[in-house]
């Protein structure tokens, strides 16, 4: 009887180091502001006007630079901090957007919409 356990032992770690390889987490893509902050994800792929003070009572427009974020760290939620990723995405690496992170929806590979800098 302890010979079998001797046998099933590596065979289950094996097993189960075979399934995690092939579950590989997908990373995130998530849309910013120019200061890493996550904004909605509808934002993206649109210039957005804003107002700047000049510092003598007027004010100079200027666009907001909402664009992707491809992994690295931080969450969905808005307002999290995002860093350690890039803003071109990984090509080969597929990544969750708000809308699809935590199921089994669509995700976007690298190249596609608001992969430029």
């Amino acid at each position: 009887m302890k010979r079998s356990a001797h046998v099933a032992a590596p065979l289950l770690a094996s097993a189960a180091l075979a399934i995690l390889a092939g579950c590989r987490q997908q990373e995130m893509q998530r849309c910013v502001d120019e200061n890493n902050k996550v904004v909605a994800d509808n934002l993206c792929g649109k210039p957005q006007q804003g107002m700047r003070s000049d510092g003598h009572g007027g004010f100079i427009p200027f666009i907001i630079p909402y664009r992707y974020y491809y992994g690295g760290t931080g969450g969905f939620g808005l307002g999290s901090t995002v860093g350690g990723g890039a803003f071109n995405p990984t090509p080969g690496r597929s990544y969750a957007t708000p809308s699809t992170r935590g199921g089994f929806g669509s995700t976007m590979s690298g190249g596609g919409e608001g992969a430029g800098e």
